[in-house]
Formats: C-alpha cells, structure tokens, sequence
C-alpha cells in the first residue's frame, strides 16, 4: 500500500484538569529526521515515543510537539505566604528604622522578590501517564490516515502515468516496421550511387544483418513493459517502498533513453520524448512516497 511521506495527526487528552495537546506532522526526507518538542514534566516517555515513531512512521522530516493547550501550565505557581511575610516584616522594620513611610501599596514590589511566587511541577500518576501514551497512540493512528490517504492520491496519479507510458509503447510497434525499411532503402540508395564501387553482396548482407540487430528495440520494449508491471506490484507491497519505487522509475528511465537512441525514426522520437515527459512526474511525485 503507498503511503506519502507527509502527514498530520493530532490527539488531546485531559489529565490533572489540564488539557494536553499532541501534534505529529512530516516532510519529505530520505531518513528519519525526528524533532521531539516535549514538556520537562513528561521528559521521561520522550524515548519511548522516539522508538515508537521510528518503529511506525519510518522516515521522513517528524516533529512531534506535545503541549498544555490553552492556559494549561505544566507547572502550578503559588504565593509563598511565609517569604512574603517575611519581606513584609523587613520592609517595614526598614522603614522605622530609617524614618521613612513604608509604601503605601507594598504588593507589587513584594510579588517581584525572590522566592515569593513557587512554582510547582504538575505530577503525573501511572493513570495519567498511561492516558498520555494512548493520546500518543490515537496521534500516531490519525497520522498514519493521513498518509494513507494522501498515498491513495499518489497511486491514481502512478498507475494514469504508467498506463500512458504502456499506450505510447504500443504506439511503438506501429513504426518499427517502417523504420527498419527506411533503413534498408537509405543504406541500399546510397551504394547504388556508387556506380563504380565494387563490393561483396555477401558480407554486405552480413554488415546489414548485424546493423539491424543492433537497432533492434524487442529487448527494451520487453524490460520496459516489465519494469511498469513491477512498479505496480510494488505498489501493493507494505508501506515504506517508496526507495523502491525510486530505483525501479531509473530503470524506466533507462530503457525509454535506449529507445530513443535505437529508434532513428521522427515518430518514435516523438514517442520517447511522451514517454520521458509522463516518467519525469512519477520521479517528482515518486518522492513523496513513504
């Protein structure tokens, strides 16, 4: 089944009043290229979400991102009332010590003091813990969707393009007979013209023989409509056969470039140069696929 490499899924879930948002997105890229962006008080299940992308997606540009949605804080901030007593009592001993009025609004200047704001990091049981993995799983799940669907598209546009490819080969078949002929009767023309020259109709026969041999396409035509088979049984392979799908598209490309060196002939020029237009767009969109 072709999958693309790009992809989105997305997941929350609800823990400790707190909303958690997850996000997986990719690119294309030949490797996997993983960028976790994970909050300090989960810092523990980065790895074993690392293996499990890894394990799953396989490659591409990954960036995973899990959040507290909204206001959601990964850490509660409390008023510490002994510190800020405290301060409180040496502003004022401060100020009667000094003769000085103590401010009349004390607040924001005792809230900026050091120790006064705690902040405490959430703390997650093995429950929640385990709703956060199975939020990770639904992302991965709906990710995995994404792919999928895109990679239907990917598929149409392979199989319309080979299909086309497959047609102009047929269209091939309706020159090569025309072209070996022309062939023989340019050769033929030209000795005639020759009128004093004297040569060996034997071994011209022979000369003939082995120049025809060598412009002879059945080979090419052959590998050619055998390699876009293959492409497509690729295709229903599992995912991830997208380098595959890479190297078999070069040896497309290097039959419909034999062809066009063998065919000296302006039809089936015009052919090879259909051919390598239609090969060109499955390279570029082959590079999409997982």
């Amino acid at each position: 089944m072709v999958q693309s490499m790009t992809g989105y899924g997305k997941a929350t879930c609800e823990v400790n009043g707190k909303t958690i948002l997850i996000e997986i997105k990719s690119l294309n890229s030949k490797q996997l290229d993983l960028n976790a962006k994970i909050p300090s008080v989960l810092k523990e299940l980065e790895l074993e979400f690392r293996n499990e992308i890894q394990r799953r997606l396989l490659r591409g540009k990954i960036e995973l991102n899990i959040s507290f949605e909204g206001a959601g804080k990964e850490t509660v901030q409390h008023i510490n009332t002994d510190v800020f007593s405290d301060y409180l009592k040496q502003l004022n001993e401060t100020s009667a010590a000094l003769n000085i009025a103590p401010p009349a609004d004390p607040w924001p200047l005792l809230l900026r003091m050091p120790d006064v704001i705690k902040a405490e990091n959430l703390e997650f049981s093995p429950e929640a813990i385990q709703t956060v993995k199975e939020a990770f799983n639904t992302a991965i799940d709906r990710f995995i969707e994404f792919r999928i669907q895109e990679g239907a598209m990917l598929k149409g546009v392979f199989e319309k393009k080979l299909s086309r490819i497959e047609s102009l080969l047929e269209e091939v078949k309706r020159y090569e007979g025309e072209r070996l002929e022309t062939i023989k009767s340019r050769i033929t023309d030209s000795l005639a013209k020759l009128d004093s020259a004297e040569y060996d109709k034997n071994r011209f026969e022979q000369e003939m023989i082995y120049y025809i041999e060598k412009l002879d396409i059945n080979e090419e035509k052959s590998r050619l409509a055998n390699h876009c088979l293959y492409f497509r049984t690729t295709m229903e392979e599992e995912a991830g056969q997208g380098k595959k799908l890479g190297f078999i598209s070069q040896e497309i490309g290097r039959e419909v470039n034999t062809l066009g060196s063998k065919s000296n002939h302006t039809e089936m020029q015009k052919i090879v140069v259909c051919m390598k237009d239609e090969l060109e767009q499955i390279k570029e969109q082959v590079l999409n696929v997982l």
